[in-house]
């Protein structure tokens, strides 16, 4: 499990200042930040490269060390591990509040600070891969043929680019099928979505599927015999 490369320190006492400076460089870590302060921590995080910063809560200024992180947030994705000498309640449920990478209480060991930074930074790599890991955007259109398309960003079907106009109902039936493109939607299900009550007849369902492929034929909307009905992608 390894350690960040680089940590910006933010802590007003001078002495556990440098005691921090003294466990992080003898186990290879490059302190490339020392502050005391939000206002030059915030100035010197513009020039900065940083994997993670040590965070005492009670730092000079009207700005405390929570409030200070909670601005760094904005900007930053980088974890914090948070210092205090203070664990009340209190305290403690305003840092659960930015759900903090780690917490260390005064007074502290080499160890302990070592122990929690890996963990920190472990947490902070696996969230960084899946956050990676995810599609920037989502899909916003359902693509059933070549001539037809299904906007989610506008819950309209589109023929060739252009929008098809369709009552309420039939642009109901529609949105179900293309969302559940090629699988099957039961009778059920159709009814209780587009009605919301289920004493509504299967026929009345049939009616409104004819009127769809009546007005667009060449839609592929499949029936499944006492089942339900499918879009089926070609």
């Amino acid at each position: 499990m390894g350690l960040p490369q680089n940590v910006v320190i933010v802590e007003d006492e001078v002495i556990t200042q440098r005691y921090l400076q003294d466990i992080l460089t003898g186990n290879d870590v490059n302190v490339v930040g020392c502050f005391d302060n939000a206002a030059d921590t915030l100035e010197g995080l513009k020039s900065i490269t940083c994997e993670m910063i040590l965070m005492d809560i009670n730092i000079k200024g009207p700005m405390d060390g929570i409030q200070l992180a909670r601005k760094i947030l904005e900007t930053y994705t980088f974890p914090v591990v948070f210092i205090t000498a203070h664990n009340d309640d209190a305290t403690l449920e305003e840092l659960l509040e930015l759900a903090p990478y780690g917490f260390i209480s005064k007074p502290f060991s080499s160890k302990e600070i070592i122990t929690t930074l890996k963990i920190a930074f472990k947490r902070y790599q696996i969230h960084s891969e899946v956050a990676q890991a995810k599609p920037s955007e989502e899909p916003t259109d359902i693509v059933i043929n070549r001539y037809y398309t299904y906007s989610l960003k506008t819950s309209a079907l589109y023929y060739d680019g252009q929008a098809v106009k369709l009552n309420n109902k039939q642009s109901k039936l529609v949105e179900i099928l293309s969302k559940n493109i090629d699988n099957t939607v039961g009778y059920e299900m159709l009814i209780s979505h587009l009605w919301d009550d289920d004493s509504i007849a299967d026929s009345t369902l049939r009616t409104l599927v004819y009127s769809v492929r009546k007005l667009l034929p060449d839609l592929p909307i499949i029936s499944h015999s006492k089942v339900g009905y499918s879009l089926q992608s070609t």
